[in-house]
Parts: C-alpha cells; structure tokens; sequence
C-alpha cells in the first residue's frame, strides 16, 4: 500500500528535503575550500590521526600504474585486507580480501581472485572509474574492520556502520547501517542495505528501512533489527560531533564501525550527507536542526566540547525527550 503526505504535513514533521538541504544546509554551512578534507580518504585519514580519532590503518597507497608491482608487496604480510579507492563515493569501487587460497585470495563473497585480477582492479580505480567526477585516483590498501559481535545476525557478507548528521557540530540523528545479499556486502542504503534508527539517547536500535519499506527482521537472516544496544554510545556520539573541528563542515555525515578488537574506528567523512536517515527514524531532522538554530539549552555553541555537545543530544533528541514535547 503507497500512502500519499502533503507538502504541509512533511513541513509539520520536520522532514527535509533534498532542496533545503542543498540550499541552507550545504551551500550556506559547507564551505567548498572545505570539501577536500572529506572527499579525499587520505587526506581525511590524516587529519583523524593528527587529532587522535583511531581509523582504520593504512597498509600502502598506490598511486601510479607503474606502482602497481609492489601490490604484492603491500599485502604480503596480511590475509585479509581492503582496497578501495581514495576519492570514491557510496561504496564503489571497493574489494574486501577475507582470506588466502594456495595462492588466490577468497573476496567477501566467496568469489576467489588472483593477483592480477586485484591489479586490474586497482588499475580501474586510477583511471578514474570509482571514482567522484571520473577524475584519476589512488588505491588504498588498508586494515578490514572486524565487526562487532552484537551485529553477528544483523549482516550478510559485510560490515556494518554507523551514520551520524552533525550538523554545527551537535550529533541530530543516527542510523546503523546494515549490509544484505541486495546490497551486495555494503552499507549503502541505495545499494539495498537497511538502515535502522538509532534512539539518540540510548544508542538502541529501532526498527529498519529496507527499499523504502518498514521492516522488522533482516530480511537476509530473518534475525530482529530493534533492540540492539550500541556499546559506548556516549563515545561514539562525542567522537561524531568531534569531526566538526577536523572539518569545519557544518553539515556532515560520520561514518563510524565497531571493530572486535580495535573498537570504535571512524570510516569516512560525508560533506553531502543524504536524507535517508529520516526514514531510518520516522522523524525529520528540521526540528532537531531549528532546536540547536534557537539555543535551545544553551545549543548553537560550537566551542563547547565534542562530549557537551554530544550529551545535548543525547538529552534533547532521545525517544524518551520526544515522548515528553509530544501533547
């Protein structure tokens, strides 16, 4: 069944649309001087280390066709590995190495690969063809997440992250981002992972989004998306809002992973983060977004610290914050 909400009534939610969100939160908070710090991983890994936000380590980059004879070497102390393109957008482009087979390498899918396959792959991502405006790029070769236990029967083939919009530095909304056998193994929405709200005050799952549908069970394990507790959440959400000052991006999406062993890692940095999120959480952000506008309880100060402006949120934009405005 489609069900049909009026302009009026989506404006009285909240909800944001994709105009608005170019026009007063992109173009006006979003310098483009800034866009390099996110669009480009290397910079971005750089920048997170210098600040001391633990991220995934980098194994080797490969820059040129003629470097591409050290692959080899790169990955030759490790059995499972990443590689991905440097300026890539919504997943593309990107192969996860799981394991070691007589000499070929196991893909997250099972498939196996060998050496040159996994050149001419990373032959593709310099040329361009991964990555944002088809412009040459870089091949990183980098650490692969081992995700958390909790996310065991909420995942197929892939690991799932963590979306925050921080938006003037305060985290306003969160989803985790799960990936199915539509999406291939990735946590991207638009590729057919499912996207399950996260209560901002808890750091409890709710239910999910999948194409655009409610759901309550992973429609690959069939196992429940709601109810999952999100260790450290607190952490989690200050190192979000932390970002900000690694950025200066007033609107920006942080993509975050809990690994097994390493613990929370941030991914990457969205300076165009998408909207999707809201159908994650059955909420807009507008009204989140004009509390902090307003200085509601003392909002609007960017020179706070992460974790006081990461404890706003988790006080003003829980479920249970929600229930108590709502007549």
């Amino acid at each position: 069944m489609k069900w049909f909400i009026s302009p009026k009534e989506l404006r009285r939610r909240g909800v944001v649309g994709m105009n608005q969100r170019n026009a007063w939160f992109i173009a006006e908070l979003n310098p483009r001087r800034n866009y390099p710090l996110v669009d480009d991983k290397l910079i971005t890994k750089k920048l997170a280390l210098d600040a001391g936000i633990a991220v995934p380590e980098l194994y080797g980059v490969i820059e040129t066709n003629h470097d591409i004879r050290n692959l080899a070497r790169i990955v030759g102390k490790h059995d499972d590995f990443v590689i991905k393109p440097a300026h890539g957008s919504g997943g593309n482009g990107i192969m996860v190495i799981v394991g070691r087979m007589r000499g070929h390498f196991r893909k997250a899918s099972g498939q196996i690969v060998d050496q040159a396959s996994m050149a001419h792959h990373v032959s593709n991502i310099l040329s361009g063809m991964h990555s944002l405006g088809g412009q040459p790029d870089k091949a990183m070769i980098e650490y692969r997440v081992h995700f958390h236990p909790m996310f065991e029967e909420v995942s197929f083939q892939g690991v799932p992250d963590i979306r925050t919009v921080v938006y003037k530095g305060y985290p306003v909304m969160a989803m985790v981002r799960l990936p199915t056998r539509d999406s291939d193994g990735k946590a991207n929405l638009h590729q057919g992972a499912v996207g399950a709200g996260i209560d901002m005050g808890s750091g409890r799952t709710e239910h999910g989004v999948w194409h655009n549908q409610i759901i309550d069970l992973h429609p690959d394990t069939g196992a429940p998306i709601s109810g999952l507790e999100i260790p450290g959440w607190d952490r989690l959400l200050a190192l979000a809002a932390g970002c900000y000052e690694l950025t200066g991006l007033g609107y920006l999406g942080v993509d975050l992973v809990l690994d097994r062993d390493r613990g929370p890692l941030m991914l990457e940095l969205n300076a165009r983060p998408g909207l999707a999120v809201q159908l994650a959480n059955s909420i807009g952000l507008g009204h989140r977004i004009a509390m902090i506008d307003a200085g509601t309880g003392g909002a609007n100060t960017p020179t706070a610290p992460a974790a006081e402006r990461a404890a706003f949120a988790q006080t003003h934009f829980s479920a249970e914050a929600a229930r108590r405005r709502t007549p």
